[in-house]
C-alpha cells in the first residue's frame, strides 16, 4: 500500500457547477458557476468563526439581487451592463484549465467569457486564478488574478464607479444593519470618511454568531496591488454592507488583442477586528508577490499547469 499524505488545502469540485475550497477537510469558501446565475460568485465565505461572512443580495433593497457574496462585474463595457442583473448580458465559465492541491494553498484557473446578449461569440475573454492560503489562528488568503483580453479588437471598460471586484457582507457587519465597521488603508473610518477616496485596501469587520453560538468579530480586508492601473484605487464603499475598488472612477481603460488588462487582488479574512499592522504587513507581502501564469503542462494527465512567474 502506498503512504499517500492527503494535502492539507484542496479544491473540490462538487455538484450543480460549484468548487469547495476545503483547509483539512473543512469549507472555507464555494465559487459558484451555474449558466442559471448571471454571472459566477463565492458564497459561502467562512471566516475563523465558522459563520458565513457574506450575503446574497441586500438587507433592505430587493432590486440589488446582484449583489452575490463575492463577485465580478463592471456596468459598463462599451455600451453593456455586467453588473445588474436582467440586463441580458451574462459572464459564463467556459472550462476550469487546473486545480492544484498542496498543504501551503490550493489554486483554480478558469475562463469566464463576457456575453453581451445580443451577439453569439462573447465580448471579453477572463482567464481567472483564484487561490486559498491558510494563515495562523484559522484564517486565511484568498489572492485573485484576473487577465481580461479582447477576442476580438478593441474593448472599452468605461468611466463608472462599478467594478469590477466587490464585497458583499453578512448584515450583522454592515455599519447600518448590524454593529460593523469600514476602515481604509489611513486608518479612517465609515462611508461618510472614505466613499470615493484612494485607499490601498479596504476592511470591514463586525460581530457574527459562531457556530457555537458564542458572538465574535470577523472580518474582510480586500487588498488593491500596487500594478493595477487605478492603486491606489478610490473605492466605492456603503455602510449598508459592501465594499468594491473601482478602476474606472477617473478614466476608461481600453483592453485590446494584443494587451490584456491584468488586475490583481487579495482579501484576508480574519478574526476580530481590523489590525492595520498586520494589514500593512500582508500588503506589502502581496505587493511583492509574483503573479501568476497558465501554461501547458508537460506533466501526463495534465493539461494545464497554474505556477508563479519567475
Amino acid at each position: 500500500m502506498v503512504d499517500y499524505k492527503i494535502p492539507r488545502c484542496q479544491i473540490v469540485p462538487e455538484a450543480d457547477s460549484q468548487t469547495s475550497f476545503t483547509l483539512d477537510g473543512m469549507e472555507l469558501f464555494r465559487w459558484h458557476y451555474g449558466g442559471q446565475y448571471p454571472r459566477p460568485f463565492f458564497h459561502p465565505v467562512n471566516g475563523p468563526s465558522g459563520a458565513n461572512l457574506v450575503r446574497m443580495g441586500h438587507p433592505g433593497a430587493p432590486d440589488h439581487d446582484h449583489h452575490a457574496g463575492i463577485w465580478f462585474a463592471h456596468n459598463s463595457i462599451e455600451s453593456f451592463d455586467f453588473w445588474a442583473n436582467g440586463t441580458e448580458t451574462q459572464i459564463r465559465q467556459r472550462q476550469w484549465l487546473d486545480y492544484i492541491d498542496g498543504d501551503d494553498y490550493a489554486a483554480m484557473a478558469v475562463i469566464l467569457d463576457y456575453y453581451d446578449g445580443h451577439e453569439d461569440r462573447p465580448l471579453l475573454n477572463q482567464q481567472t486564478v483564484v487561490a486559498l492560503r491558510p494563515l495562523p489562528n484559522e484564517e486565511y488568503l484568498i489572492e485573485i488574478q484576473l487577465e481580461l483580453q479582447s477576442p476580438q479588437g478593441v474593448v472599452n471598460l468605461n468611466q463608472t464607479n462599478y467594478g469590477i471586484i466587490a464585497v458583499r457582507v453578512g448584515a450583522s457587519i454592515a455599519e447600518h444593519f448590524g454593529g460593523g465597521r469600514l476602515t481604509n488603508s489611513n486608518g479612517q473610518v465609515t462611508e461618510a470618511n472614505i466613499f470615493g477616496r484612494p485607499s490601498a485596501y479596504m476592511d470591514y469587520s463586525g460581530p457574527v454568531r459562531g457556530t457555537n453560538g458564542v458572538q465574535l468579530i470577523n472580518g474582510i480586508t480586500l487588498h488593491d496591488h500596487k500594478n493595477n492601473p487605478s492603486y491606489p484605487s478610490k473605492w466605492h464603499v456603503r455602510e449598508d454592507g459592501w465594499m468594491g475598488p473601482s478602476i474606472n472612477r477617473d478614466a476608461p481603460i481600453q483592453i485590446t488583442q494584443s494587451e490584456a488588462l491584468r488586475l490583481r487582488y487579495q482579501l484576508h479574512i480574519h478574526d476580530k477586528w481590523l489590525d492595520r499592522k498586520e494589514a500593512e504587513k500582508i500588503h506589502r507581502e502581496f505587493n511583492l508577490s509574483k503573479p501568476w501564469s497558465i501554461t501547458k503542462s508537460k506533466h501526463k494527465h495534465r493539461s494545464w499547469e497554474i505556477n508563479r512567474e519567475v
